[in-house]
């Protein structure tokens, strides 16, 4: 019995709060959202490169392009992963700092990300980078 009530308060269980949850929660989207983005941008780079110059070519000189490219990927699989880390750290040891750290870069993906879609015109894109944005921040300020 001793070792199933210390198995429980490891876990932390008691305190899986409404906000707790809703921070879990938004971690797991977002792991899944920029690991998978990212992944996507490493292998398929020649791809997603030779998209953005099509989309952007006639706005930004072609080494400008490459390093955005070249940062938002490292932004986001940083923040994928910081983010996946994040679930645990605030699951069993209470802290959401290494989350928080995760939402905060990623955000910073995002914002690199609307910039482009809006120099590029593209407004549909940018109403969806804006979804994610508002719930990177509803995920801050609820850690």
């Amino acid at each position: 019995m001793k070792s199933i009530l210390l198995c429980h308060e490891k876990f932390n269980f008691t305190i899986m709060v409404p906000e707790k949850i809703t921070f879990i929660l938004v971690l797991a989207f977002f792991s899944i959202v920029f690991i998978q983005s990212g992944v996507d941008k490493v292998f398929d780079y020649k791809g997603n490169l030779s998209f953005l110059n099509d989309l952007l070519g006639g706005f930004f000189s072609r080494p400008l392009i490459t390093f955005a490219l070249i940062s938002v990927t490292i932004l986001e699989l940083t923040s994928g992963i910081l983010c996946l880390i994040g679930i645990f750290d605030a699951i069993f040891n209470l802290s959401y700092f290494i989350g928080k750290l995760g939402l905060i870069i990623g955000s910073l993906a995002l914002l690199v990300l609307l910039f482009g879609q809006r120099i590029s015109k593209n407004y549909e894109g940018a109403k969806t980078i804006a979804v994610y944005f508002i719930l990177a921040m509803l995920g801050i300020i609820n850690s």
